[in-house]
């Protein structure tokens, strides 16, 4: 079955119209969110919060650029709303540790050789994956479980094994291998939450 962005490419009349369908398709990717499950991970991130608990963040290529991305909103929340803040860390952006494990011990041990001693129990861990398969966010998520962690997916197609082991899934559902859609969607999540979360900090 040919994708909505294939059908698009595959019209191309100019620019401006493309850009009209592409927001068009990227709206009803939007629409396609559990609005309960994202009302839950705001509750997850102000317990964290509250509890002085860490929320770790992963994810691979787009991924790993939005998981640095929602890891600094998430972090700047506290500044802006003038109030303790979040404590977050992104496993994404130790490129010395992701390296050294990545040669040492292979590239599925990027986040969990990072994980081993500072993920604590009750820790969160946000992995951030289109397919929801990758294995180094599996491996991850499997060891912030072992740990008595929390963990939240941010996935898009099926939402993979992710969507099936982690406690709280956003997905973004479309056909297999739109990943520039669920990508730009999980953008708009990051912002969407840390912008709710500032607020209601605030007061």
């Amino acid at each position: 079955m040919e994708s909505p962005i294939a059908r698009l490419s595959g019209k191309l009349p100019s620019l401006a119209e493309f850009y009209t369908g592409y927001s068009r398709y990227l709206q009803q990717c939007l629409s396609t969110v559990d609005l309960g499950q994202l009302e839950t991970v705001a509750e997850v991130f102000l317990r964290a919060r509250a509890e002085n608990k860490t929320i770790f963040f992963a994810g691979n290529g787009g991924s790993a650029a939005t998981a640095s991305h929602f890891c600094q909103d998430l972090a700047d929340v506290g500044r802006k709303a003038k109030v303790e803040g979040f404590r977050t860390l992104s496993l994404t952006d130790n490129v010395a540790c992701i390296t050294a494990a990545g040669n040492d011990y292979g590239y599925e041990a990027i986040f969990t050789n990072q994980m081993m001693f500072l993920f604590q129990p009750g820790d969160i861990l946000v992995v951030i994956s289109a397919s929801g398969n990758s294995g180094n966010v599996v491996a991850a998520t499997r060891l912030a479980l072992e740990k008595g962690g929390t963990v939240i997916a941010m996935v898009g197609f099926d939402g993979g094994k992710l969507g099936e082991m982690a406690h709280h899934v956003l997905k973004i559902s479309t056909p297999q291998g739109e990943y520039g859609p669920v990508e730009d969607a999980h953008l708009v999540l990051d912002h969407v939450m840390t912008a709710f979360l500032t607020a209601k900090l605030k007061g």
